[in-house]
């Protein structure tokens, strides 16, 4: 909870800027969903506010998206930046406790959220109860920590951070998919998603991913300390940038559907 309640200003922050990397992810996630206007969507762990806002935007009168999380704190950017959306509810919710009557959804979606619930086998058949027969579940989760550019970098830097191996925690194929079999879906699927982009090695295009993904660990660090890590990390990029200037970032994530019979 305390990783979360510190978190939330750095997500929202840094929220707009990042639309882009993050449109690129919530595409194949909504697409997966097969939405239509008039289903209701629960997105967990919805934090700034993605793919809920996204999906928000398409939906029909009849239709809504409960953008939920356990931390109001990590919802504050998302009502800031959806405030005007119809379709769009915000709920504070424990994903092992959800506030709903079963089979009440439609669809729901969860982005790099579960692997942080200690009880995930909970979580996964409370989303089995809120979902009608028929509905559909998509989840994204990190693929391993060696194929994102990112997190291995930050990391190798900041000397193995104890936190972070949680976001890993469904790396290995088929983990995460087998959850969700034991908690009652019936056709689930897991497929790999790749990104791959040249980031410009002089720019400190890994300062977001840095703020959000590792807070808890710059929290204590003074202005000069933080001002040496960012100094570290620089070195580091020059390390792997190429002849151009650019470097090569690379994202993998795992992107499950399940199907409730």
């Amino acid at each position: 909870m305390r990783r979360w309640q510190n978190s939330g200003a750095a997500w929202d922050r840094w929220a707009d800027s990042m639309a882009d990397p993050a449109a690129r992810l919530n595409q194949p996630l909504l697409a997966a969903l097969d939405l239509a206007p008039h289903h209701i969507l629960l997105d967990l762990a919805s934090g700034a506010g993605e793919p809920a806002l996204t999906a928000a935007q398409g939906m029909g009168s009849t239709g809504r998206v409960l953008a939920s999380d356990l931390v109001p704190a990590m919802l504050a950017g998302a009502r800031r930046r959806g405030g005007g959306i119809d379709a769009l509810s915000f709920i504070a919710a424990d994903m092992t406790a959800l506030p709903l009557a079963p089979a009440s959804v439609d669809r729901i979606s969860c982005r790099f959220g579960l692997m942080f619930v200690p009880d995930a086998a909970a979580a996964a058949r409370e989303a089995y109860r809120v979902l009608r027969p028929g509905g559909i579940a998509a989840l994204l989760c990190w693929g391993p920590q060696a194929d994102n550019t990112l997190f291995r970098l930050l990391d190798t830097v900041l000397g193995g951070v104890p936190d972070l191996a949680v976001l890993f925690r469904f790396a290995q194929t088929g983990s995460l998919s087998g959850l969700l079999r034991d908690a009652g879906f019936g056709t689930v699927t897991e497929s790999s998603l790749r990104q791959s982009a040249l980031a410009e090695g002089a720019k400190p295009f890994w300062r977001p991913t840095l703020d959000m993904a590792f807070a808890p660990a710059l929290a204590g660090l003074s202005r000069e300390e933080r001002a040496l890590l960012e100094h570290r990390i620089t070195a580091a990029v020059a390390a792997e940038t190429g002849m151009d200037g650019r470097v090569p970032v690379h994202l993998h994530a795992r992107l499950v559907v399940a199907r409730k019979d």
